[in-house]
């Protein structure tokens, strides 16, 4: 299915920022509205990812604002905004968002400003203000060209900060000015600005003077039409600017002690045992655990953590990443010390894992899974690209020669006819077998060329309700989810597939979070996954929490969505119960949704503690790494967290994480969440020197 969204594309229709208020502005619509007039735009922008072009931005100036179009597909889908903008004293004062959503979510969005203030209108419902002074409105969705009006009006603006509406404070800061080169030989200008405030991270945006050019991230790009040819540079550049972002945040939030240290008054975890020790302490020298010893053992001079009587666990595995510079932070601060990375693009992944391994990020160890796509109207542009058999089992030889993968991705457009050549290529190498079910197949014929694991729960049950030639690398591979709850899920069909994974030992990557949000989120209601964190996080965060994935048209569509969720926690139930091989991944980033995967299979009968045991030390075995991860003891890499409460009688508790260890490496997520804008969850333990 590929639920996957353009981590890029998404955080900047999230956080783009858009109008100017100032009281008084005139207001209305824009004279004319030049779209679909078959009139040339003034101003045309490629979108870009990982080097392919899959859309563009095209902007019209009208008498008294702009008209904009913005459009991109990859993977099958992608946002389709139609803007028209109204400026009162060279800014914003009305302004009007039409189109859809990546996943098909309808979007009539509306902010306006006049004398009696400002008032707006998104998919979580309508909002207003007085305002007193200047203030940049935040949209919910906008095309990139937002970025540029918002820093125009950021440079004017004392100390280049504004307040926000619905709330918060933007910011600009330059970057560094750089020389760019067109197709046509000529060289331009362009100063390079950080936009932040109201996200989790800032834009790179690219100036022309008061002119937008573009803005970058290390995997996604949008581009004035001509510059294409900068694009590898100037994601590098991004990369760069996030290394060096994340570089600072890892100097003043990563504590590694010049003494052992030892974690104090604290009960351990036991994967075997399924319970809790006695209180306890632990020592760590360097990278490795060197000893368990009583709870008032000291050794002078030692670094001594105050675990209050509190639990440490040993760190948790998110087994469906698709690992961002971003992601690698707060999977830390959430005690998910190792990922599963399900496919990316390699370079920009390369980089951010030398970075991890180097000390110069905090982030999991990464466990990479080598990621091959056909070639179609509808591909990932993610991993590596073949045309043919022949290319795709060249691919899996050229992965495998270069080291580091331990399995094979299979995606969407890969041609059934060619995945047995594959799998016998990779079984060759020694590299397991994984992925999505490719389009115009099912579950039952992937299972029978010889797949390792299913990657998620949809594409194995869509092989029950679709028809041989429906298309599945188009959203209809998640809006078919629509015909679950008619499913009869002890039918000879079901129970088959079923059987013959349970007789094969083919395990399944569920990512039930992803699904709950795709089936159960609703405008204007928190998403339920993100209950229990939502009010910490930034304004763009909760506005996204509050929003529909998918078209919700009537009341049939709201009750077989949910019915189809109904369906699919049934179905990995039966799973359970049948000894199928489960393993917990997200496909949304970890963190804050990975503790939500955990809590869902309790629906599917496991309990608290055979859930840690699962996620830690279950997942190391599974990887190979069983003989250094996922246990407390001495011997075994420092990866464990320390959280107040009881996880084994209580999930939630594993959501209150006061310190992290990752390779030895002390961190306090209430350090980490403010850097990202997010209010820590608990305070920090006592740290003292023993005597």
């Amino acid at each position: 299915m590929g639920f996957t969204m353009m981590r890029g594309a998404a955080g900047m229709a999230a956080g783009a920022m858009l109008a100017l208020a100032a009281c008084g502005a005139p207001s209305g619509a824009p004279e004319g509205d030049r779209r679909g007039q078959g009139e040339p735009a003034d101003a045309v922008y490629t979108v870009l990812t990982s080097g392919t072009a899959i859309g563009a931005l095209e902007v019209w100036r009208e008498a008294d604002g702009y008209s904009i179009d913005y459009e991109f597909r990859n993977n099958g889908r992608g946002p389709t905004f139609a803007e028209v903008i109204t400026l009162g004293a060279g800014y914003p004062v009305h302004w009007t968002i039409e189109g859809a959503t990546t996943f098909g979510n309808q979007v009539d969005e509306m902010f306006h400003l006049d004398e009696a203030g400002a008032r707006w209108r998104d998919s979580t419902g309508e909002g207003q203000a007085s305002v007193d002074g200047p203030a940049l409105y935040v949209p919910q969705n906008a095309s990139p060209y937002a970025l540029g009006l918002a820093a125009r009006a950021l440079m004017a603006a004392p100390g280049r900060t504004l307040a926000a509406l619905p709330g918060g404070q933007l910011r600009l800061d330059p970057v560094e000015t750089l020389e760019v080169t067109g197709a046509d030989g000529v060289a331009r200008e362009v100063q390079v600005w950080a936009l932040s405030g109201t996200s989790l991270n800032p834009s790179w945006v690219l100036m022309e003077g008061e002119d937008f050019f573009g803005t970058v991230s290390p995997r996604f790009a949008v581009l004035a039409q001509g510059f294409e040819g900068e694009d590898a540079r100037l994601r590098e550049r991004a990369g760069t600017y996030e290394s060096e972002r994340y570089g600072a945040i890892q100097s003043r939030v990563a504590r590694r002690y010049d003494t052992p240290v030892r974690i104090a008054n604290v009960r351990l975890f036991d994967p075997d045992a399924l319970a809790l020790t006695d209180i306890v302490s632990v020592r760590v020298e360097g990278e490795r655990i060197v000893a368990v010893e009583a709870a008032d053992a000291r050794t002078a001079g030692e670094t001594v953590i105050d675990g209050a009587g509190g639990t440490l666990i040993p760190g948790l595995f998110e087994m469906h990443a698709h690992l961002s510079e971003t992601a690698a932070f707060l999977n830390i601060a959430a005690g998910v010390t190792s990922v599963r990375d399900m496919g990316n693009d390699n370079e920009s992944l390369d980089r951010l894992v030398a970075d991890i391994e180097a000390g110069r990020v905090a982030g999991p160890r990464v466990f990479r899974s080598a990621f091959i796509e056909g070639r179609s109207p509808f591909n990932s542009n993610s991993g590596v690209l073949v045309d043919s058999v022949e290319d795709a089992v060249a691919a899996v030889h050229a992965y495998a020669d270069r080291g580091g993968f331990h399995q094979i991705k299979i995606y969407n457009s890969m041609s059934p006819d060619w995945i047995p050549e594959v799998i016998a290529a990779a079984r060759e190498r020694g590299m397991r077998v994984s992925g999505h079910v490719p389009a115009f197949t099912n579950a039952d014929a992937m299972i029978e060329a010889g797949y390792d694991e299913i990657t998620h729960i949809n594409q194995l049950m869509l092989g029950w309700v679709l028809a041989a030639d429906e298309d599945t690398r188009t959203l209809l591979r998640l809006t078919a989810l629509k015909r679950l709850p008619e499913l009869d899920l002890d039918s000879e069909a079901v129970n088959a597939t079923l059987d013959a994974m349970a007789q094969r030992g083919v395990s399944i990557d569920p990512t039930l979070v992803i699904h709950e949000s795709l089936l159960l989120s609703r405008n204007g209601q928190v998403n339920p996954g993100a209950l229990d964190y939502i009010d910490h996080m930034p304004v763009s965060v909760q506005r996204s929490a509050r929003s529909a994935w998918v078209a919700i048209e009537s009341e049939a569509d709201d009750a077989a969505y949910r019915g189809a969720f109904d369906q699919i926690i049934e179905t990995v139930r039966r799973m359970h119960a049948r000894g199928i091989f489960m393993v917990p991944g997200t496909d949304t980033g970890g963190s804050f949704t990975y503790h939500r995967e955990l809590e869902l299979y309790q629906e599917a009968g496991m309990s608290p503690a055979q859930i840690l045991a699962w996620a830690g030390h279950g997942m190391a075995q599974y990887l190979g790494a069983g003989d250094e991860l996922g246990r407390i003891a001495p011997g075994y890499l420092a990866d464990f967290f320390l959280v107040p409460g009881d996880p084994t009688q209580d999930l939630k508790a594993i959501k209150t994480i006061a310190m992290v260890a990752a390779d030895g490496v002390i961190y306090f997520p209430a350090d980490i969440y403010p850097e990202f804008g997010i209010r820590p969850f608990v305070d920090a333990p006592a740290v003292s020197v023993a005597q």
